[in-house]
């Protein structure tokens, strides 16, 4: 594993993966798995006591408890003690679970659309002071780009790889580096 050090954050440890270079496939081994990611939105819910964390999530729990320590070492969740007698430790998110938000909220909406007849939860979001959209209301995500201000649209994404050796159908033939 290699560390992100980029802008002076807290280093995460890069996993090496097989096949093409992409960060998707680094994200996923690093809290790309059920339990890790179901233990994330109890965090964000605000649920950070172990015990809070298993009942919401089923998760066995001593699958739940490699997962966050997985996560911890990952520098995505910190522990910090909320008791000294018995010692008992509360779950953090760090910048770098803070940040996993946008991720949580597309997989919301995504499973919202597509795996449940009725969605059991909603994120509710109140514009600020300056908003015409002063009342609490649904959430409805959309993808804006930073740089020119418009909402992105499905067909308006092109991909440019930059891994060398690699265009995007996959290994150049010759340039690919080893996979050993």
């Amino acid at each position: 594993m290699t560390s992100n050090k980029k802008q002076g954050r807290n280093p995460v440890p890069h996993p090496e993966v097989p096949g093409r270079p992409c960060s998707v496939a680094a994200a996923l081994q690093l809290v790309g798995e059920r339990w890790a990611l179901l233990a994330i939105r109890e965090i964000f819910y605000g649920n950070q006591r172990f015990d809070q964390i298993v009942r919401n999530t089923g998760a066995p729990r001593d699958r739940l408890a490699a997962r966050l320590r997985a996560l911890e070492e990952a520098g995505v969740v910190e522990r910090r003690a909320y008791s000294e007698r018995p010692v008992r430790f509360a779950y953090h998110l760090t910048e770098a679970g803070r940040e996993l938000a946008p991720v949580m909220r597309a997989l919301l909406a995504w499973g919202d659309r597509w795996a449940v007849d009725t969605p059991p939860v909603a994120v509710r979001h109140r514009g600020g002071a300056d908003s015409e959209h002063g009342a609490e209301h649904d959430l409805d995500l959309a993808s804006t780009c930073r740089t020119c201000g418009e909402e992105v649209a499905p067909g308006s994404l092109t991909i440019d790889v930059r891994a060398p050796g690699w265009d995007q159908a996959g290994p150049v033939e010759g340039r690919a580096p080893s996979t050993s």
